[in-house]
């Protein structure tokens, strides 16, 4: 699972066997994990996060989807 991005606790990465589906991004924090499409940004699925945590991170998804996207295109690639 190689890691694209940190901002504070959060960490981005991509999973290496989900080259078929659409653009993504996990985030993992401690045992919490979040999985957000890229295009357009919105959940796909949660697992521990709260609301207002999940609210912060698609935010950050949404400032950085450009970069995302770059680094998923590339990886795939």
């Amino acid at each position: 699972m190689p890691t694209i991005l940190r901002v504070g606790r959060y960490r981005f990465a991509f999973f290496s066997n989900e080259s078929r589906e659409p653009a993504d991004v996990h985030v993992k924090a401690g045992d919490q994990q979040a999985k957000y499409w890229l295009e357009p940004v919105e959940l796909a699925c949660n697992y521990g996060f709260r609301a207002c945590e999940l609210n912060e991170i698609r935010r950050l998804v949404a400032e950085r989807q450009a970069e995302l996207l770059e680094a998923w295109y590339e990886y795939f690639s």
